[in-house]
């Protein structure tokens, strides 16, 4: 029996979050955005021998299409890894990305590997939520109601809001200061050492010559956040989800395209080829709760990560606490008396974008960048996972 070791993070970036739909991602495939990915982070260990890694463990939530056909596995070959490199695609939703760099980090801390790619990968403009062709159980819609599975998302958030008296006016009070401090990190240059370029080509008509121009350009940026947001614009918006309801697109989380991924390994392959570790992969936890209300998923997996960690709320220095709703990360944040002033400083997915399955990867891309460039010591990136879960993990700056 080998002796539990610590797994560290020696890389860690991600790609600009584009809107779906009509962003600058929406043409580009995630299967190449992965390979990019993977590809600059290994440009921020150029000591280290890519035959080296053992496997490479990839979040998707919807992995089918485009981002089908074992991604992880695509996005290496893309990515010009060695063949020896082996890949697996992992699916828990809004999670699979964090839970990614937990699967990743057991193998390293049970012996099993010493060096191993963890990240994220999500195209909503190419794979819808839910896939092309959903298909469930005729008996997810028949009798209880607290199946819940059934339930769209919007109106997990609706019930939440209603069970924990969360008003519209707080919700929109929140997603307008998401935007804010979204901005002021761009403007502060706060996402640049995290954040990659992608090159991508814009195409337009040109009539008078009878052909498709195509101008390239790096797309550098995060879209989501807005200079115009404001609380009378946000005050207008209708819901969609309930008759008299509260949660809006204005404070929900936006659908986006992305990737990221991190680089693992181990106190024997730090020494080998020279690594400098960024952070200690410190603990992870995934709680269940009654699906119509999945949004309080973190409520459950925060104090259960920390207990694994041994530590306290008190010991957190950074949460990334991703913004599925306003009333949901409102009602987290109550129950647990989490410090605002701790929570998601650089805004989160109500002006970032969360691009399902990448957005593990990506929040904790921002959360260990922000321990190194601010000194702090503990981070958690956390989030509520659709049919009922919680997942949160905890990072420490070496």
């Amino acid at each position: 029996m080998k002796n539990i070791q610590d797994a560290y993070i020696v890389a860690a970036t991600r790609s600009p979050v584009g809107k779906s739909g009509r962003g600058s991602l929406r043409n580009t495939r995630p299967d190449d955005l992965l390979g990019k990915a993977i590809q600059q982070a290994l440009a921020q260990v150029p000591s280290l021998d890519p035959k080296a890694i053992e496997d490479a463990i990839i979040g998707c939530a919807m992995p089918e299409a485009q981002q089908g056909l074992n991604i992880a596995r695509i996005g290496l070959l893309l990515g010009g890894l060695p063949n020896s490199v082996g890949g697996i695609t992992v699916n828990r939703f809004c999670s699979s990305g964090l839970n990614a760099i937990a699967m990743a980090a057991d193998r390293i801390r049970v012996g099993e590997a010493d060096v191993m790619i963890a990240g994220g990968v999500e195209s909503m403009s190419m794979v819808p939520m839910g896939g092309n062709t959903p298909s469930l159980s005729p008996e997810i819609f028949i009798g209880d109601e607290n199946i819940g599975i059934a339930y769209g998302m919007g109106l997990t958030a609706e019930k939440v809001a209603q069970q924990w008296k969360i008003s519209r006016e707080d919700q929109d009070a929140f997603a307008l200061a998401s935007h804010q401090k979204a901005l002021a990190a761009q403007a502060a240059g706060e996402f640049d050492a995290e954040i990659f370029p992608v090159k991508v080509a814009d195409r337009a008509m040109n009539l008078e010559q009878g052909q498709v121009d195509i101008r390239w350009r790096e797309f550098t940026r995060d879209e989501g956040p807005r200079v115009d947001t404001s609380l009378e614009g946000l005050a207008k918006l209708k819901s969609p989800f309930a008759v008299k309801g509260s949660v809006t697109a204005g404070n929900s989380s936006q659908t986006s395209d992305g990737a990221g991924a991190l680089i693992l390994a181990s106190e024997k392959a730090i020494k080998t080829f020279g690594l400098t570790p960024l952070a200690r992969f410190v603990s992870f936890a995934v709680k269940g709760v009654p699906p119509e209300i999945m949004g309080i998923g973190p409520k459950e997996a925060i104090p259960a990560a920390l207990q694994y960690a041994g530590l306290n709320l008190q010991d957190l220095d950074w949460i990334e606490l991703n913004e599925a709703f306003a009333a949901q990360s409102l009602a987290v944040m109550r129950d647990l008396q989490l410090d605002p002033s701790k929570v998601n400083p650089l805004g989160s997915a109500i002006a970032l974008g969360h691009p399902l399955g990448a957005t593990g990867a990506i929040r904790a891309a921002t959360a260990i960048h922000a321990l190194q460039r601010r000194q702090l010591k503990h981070a958690m990136v956390t989030m509520c996972v659709g049919t009922g879960m919680g997942a949160a993990g905890i990072f420490e700056r070496c």
